[in-house]
């Protein structure tokens, strides 16, 4: 049986992680991925960092090391006996025993911080949206579902800034994929996708796409990447004959189509985004085509190292 092929999602604390995976497992079926949440590595509960004046972003605060042999255990198709860290309350629940499927997809802030944790993915991505956008979804996400005053989540955002400044975000220097939601105009609920896209992987062809007199979808060629801008607002109709041509290309996966991608929930409804759903299918594109090169005996789904990543990010 092959290894399985891994997908990293590396971002701060509510750049939209969990939304962008949730889908992506809905596609592939629960029982075809194993869902691991790197947060679940910290050493320290939520009342003992506040004791040590620490915050869950630091590379000390988690268990590093313990997170690179899950993750080499993980890609070597074997099981592992996972932390659990519940972000409702802080604390941790007994350990997970997670058995190896087709596919694995990694969650959380530091999964790139390391060469030995960047080289367990296949495909990696990182999210970030711009700061204003975040610490409103932040503030939105933990005053609701994780017991925080909206003043608690204020001043737990300015505790934690230096170390996402120092930590989290050089890591998108070693993503294969930047993805970036804009809002548009003045409706947060309605955001732009800006995708990055890296040598290192070979990526879908969208340039065909174009159409004069359209501004939509635009893409702009730089060195070592490309740039994929998608309007918020785009046309379900021209939305849907994007998403197409990105399946054109993986005719071999067809039978996971479903309506699932571009689901996000606010305010405890259930909504749909079409460069939601577009920034899916290219993720989708990506497991499949490396689950396909893996199955016919290849290492990975790479065409470059990091070096070419970090160079086009300077």
């Amino acid at each position: 049986m092959p290894r399985p092929v891994i997908l990293g999602v590396v971002g701060d604390s509510a750049t939209g992680k969990t939304t962008i995976t949730d889908g992506l497992v809905k596609l592939l079926g629960e029982e075809n991925i194993a869902h691991i949440g790197t947060d679940d590595y910290h050493k320290y509960d939520r009342n003992e960092r506040k004791e040590l004046g620490v915050t869950p972003l630091n590379p000390d605060a988690n268990h590093m090391d313990i997170m690179a042999q899950d993750l080499e255990l993980l890609r070597d198709g074997k099981p592992l006996l996972k932390p659990i860290y519940v972000h409702s309350d802080g604390t941790f629940a007994p350990p997970e025993y997670v058995e190896s499927k087709p596919f694995a997809v990694v969650e959380g802030l530091l999964g790139y911080h390391t060469e030995e944790l960047r080289q367990a993915h296949d495909v990696r991505v990182f999210l970030a949206p711009p700061e204003e956008l975040r610490r409103k979804w932040k503030i939105d996400r933990d005053s609701t579902k994780r017991g925080y005053t909206e003043e608690e989540v204020h001043a737990d955002l300015d505790k934690r800034e230096p170390d996402s400044e120092q930590f989290i975000r050089p890591q998108r220097h070693h993503a294969d994929v930047v993805v970036t939601f804009r809002p548009a105009d003045d409706d947060s609920e309605v955001v732009d996708a800006e995708i990055t896209l890296r040598e290192g992987l070979d990526h879908p062809d969208l340039s065909p796409l174009i159409e004069d007199g359209r501004d939509d979808i635009q893409i702009e060629e730089r060195e070592g990447e490309a740039v994929v801008w998608i309007s918020g607002r785009i046309d379900s109709e021209r939305a849907r004959e994007i998403e197409e041509a990105v399946w054109d290309k993986m005719h071999f996966a067809k039978h996971l189509r479903t309506e699932d991608l571009g689901i996000f929930e606010t305010g405890g409804e259930e909504k749909r985004s079409e460069s939601l759903a577009l920034v899916q299918v290219l993720l989708l594109y990506h497991l499949v085509t490396a689950r396909a090169t893996v199955a016919l005996g290849g290492e990975n789904a790479r065409t470059d190292g990091d070096e070419v990543a970090a160079a086009s990010s300077r």
